[in-house]
């Protein structure tokens, strides 16, 4: 497993990991997308203008994704901050 990571492509995507889902989720839509709409006969610029949209949408699913890693940021921030009391009498 630890060779695993020392691949490059495997190395940049842990740094990455939002950039990375949003390049696998991409291909995966585009490839669906090709095979589902090969025998409708489609202009280039049309296949061009589907392929633009469907990469926007997997980057706005992954961006959505990622509102709810920001939530647990939060909490976990929240949690790990310590007020101190205030033991002087009033």
């Amino acid at each position: 497993m630890q060779t695993l990571r020392t691949l490059p492509p495997v190395r940049w995507a842990s740094v990455h990991p939002r950039l990375a889902a949003w390049i696998v989720l991409a291909l995966g839509m585009v490839i669906l997308l090709v095979i589902e709409a090969r025998d409708v006969g489609l202009l280039p610029g049309q296949w061009i203008a589907l392929i633009v949209a469907t990469v926007l949408v997997a980057g706005a699913c992954i961006w959505i994704v990622s509102w709810e890693d920001s939530d647990e940021e939060d909490a976990d921030e929240a949690k790990a901050v310590v007020v101190p009391k205030d033991d002087k009498p009033a």
